[in-house]
């Protein structure tokens, strides 16, 4: 009995030690703990403690990805957000082809791409043609990565 009032005892002033108060500014608590669930559920409550519980709750439930993916729980859904698993899979796979088909302005490999990036059919042979004056903006180095070239491309999209 004694050593479970002494390891209660120990918990609340370990506890209370951790508390270093409120926080004058709201934003140390988004900066610190990120958006999801967590966040928005212990956000008035802007301790050391409840900013630990809050990460704990984001990392328990997976919600920030949500969060970030769908611009809830607090949330802001990135500007230039391109997530497709399969055309992440085909760039990667093809990052030479695609270069190729891309700097000729047609071809097999830049046709599947159009496929996968959902361009409407009467925008394909213009996105295709901008890829094309595009090149070195899309293919930056000799060493780009795929993301990279996605990223580029996804831009450009986003400027037609």
């Amino acid at each position: 009995m004694k050593r479970l009032i002494v390891t209660g005892c120990s918990l609340a002033l370990f506890a209370v030690t951790l508390m270093p108060g409120y926080s004058a500014a709201q934003s140390t608590f988004d900066t610190n703990v990120g958006c999801g669930l967590g966040n928005m559920i212990l956000k008035e409550k802007d301790t050391t403690v409840f900013q630990v519980l809050a990460v704990t709750t984001n990392g328990t439930f997976g919600n920030q990805t949500f969060g970030i993916s769908s611009g809830t729980l607090g949330c802001t859904q990135p500007s230039r957000f391109v997530y497709n698993e399969r055309l992440n899979k085909f760039v990667a796979d093809n990052m030479d082809s695609l270069a190729r088909d891309i700097a000729a302005g047609e071809g097999e490999a830049l046709s599947a791409l159009t496929e996968l990036m959902n361009v409407p059919a009467e925008k394909k042979a213009t996105f295709k043609s901008v890829l094309q004056s595009s090149f070195k903006k899309i293919y930056t180095s000799d060493n780009v990565q795929s993301a990279e070239v996605i990223d580029n491309i996804a831009d450009i999209k986003a400027s037609l």
